[in-house]
């Protein structure tokens, strides 16, 4: 189909991040890259219309690679997606559980399923990315060799599931931003919004402290905040913070002025905030509701509910 529009995402087909291009954007063509600095380069020079980039995952923490691509590029985050992640441990057609020695799967995925694939005796062999290590099962045709990957990389690459649903944790989820070349800011009023932005301190007494107050006498709520070294210096330290708000939102401006006080900073994006948030805040809620921590059973109910 001519005149479709593209999106990036890193892996292969089959991986998770195509399964999330999909689910966002039925009609765009995924194109798939074997690194992170090229989806960033595509989107950057206009060969993809927009970019789809996993940054952290409820299980295995934050896609590092990321922050370091943001922060020095030009691209601006549109939205944001969560996917629940369902892996698969695929092997060939076949094969059985009893055939596999080793398993192999990109290192995200892997961490996710760290406890299951102790408790099945199989080594984990870490890989490029999660369909890729698919296709490779598919093509080496060695039955003592399975992959961790999607539904949809089994489907690809002819390759039936050995076990369903592998995972250690039932919240396992993967949060996703939209990138775009254009600044495209969603509007202040429409509902709720997320501002991304990062910010550079000097690595002083209080420096931080100093940057951050703003948004806490202003009544903003950050509900991210990670912090990486520049250049593998230890004179600075940059932040990746996510807050509650619009920078348009006067309270939320003021907030932003402040920080201009004390450390230099870029809004790398300003979208609606996903539904899936507000799941996430009513599952904490209902979890709140009970005396003290909740069973396996009660958080399996809550997360159904």
């Amino acid at each position: 189909m001519t005149g479709r529009k593209k999106i990036a995402f890193q892996g292969e087909l089959g991986a998770n991040s195509h399964l999330a291009c999909q689910n966002v954007y039925p009609d765009y063509e995924p194109v798939p890259f074997q690194t992170f600095e090229e989806c960033f380069a595509a989107i950057e020079n206009g060969s993809a219309d927009l970019g789809m980039i996993p940054v952290e995952n409820s299980t295995a923490g934050r896609v590092a690679d990321i922050h370091y691509l943001l922060p020095d590029s030009s691209v601006y985050i549109i939205g944001e997606y969560f996917l629940p992640v369902h892996h698969q441990l695929l092997g060939l057609p076949g094969a059985t559980l009893a055939d596999l020695r080793t398993v192999h799967s990109h290192p995200q995925a892997l961490a996710q399923c760290r406890v299951a694939l102790r408790e099945l005796g199989l080594p984990a062999v870490a890989g490029a990315d999660t369909a890729g290590c698919a296709r490779e099962i598919a093509e080496v045709g060695d039955r003592t060799r399975g992959a961790i990957a999607s539904e949809l990389a089994a489907e690809a690459y002819g390759l039936q599931i050995l076990k369903a649903d592998l995972k250690d944790e039932e919240h396992n989820t993967t949060r996703f931003m939209i990138l775009s070349s254009k600044e495209l800011r969603a509007a202040a009023g429409i509902g709720p919004i997320v501002s991304t932005f990062v910010f550079k301190v000097s690595n002083l007494p209080a420096a931080l402290y100093k940057a951050l107050g703003g948004f806490a006498t202003n009544g903003v709520n950050m509900t991210k905040l990670e912090s990486y070294m520049v250049g593998g210096q230890f004179i600075a330290t940059q932040f990746l913070a996510d807050i509650e708000g619009h920078p348009d939102e006067p309270h939320v401006g003021r907030a932003f002025t402040e920080l201009g006080y004390f450390a230099e900073y870029r809004i790398l994006g300003v979208y609606r905030a996903n539904p899936f948030r507000e799941q996430i805040k009513d599952i904490d809620s209902r979890a709140a509701s009970y005396p003290g921590p909740a069973t396996l059973t009660q958080a399996r109910d809550l997360t159904a509910g």
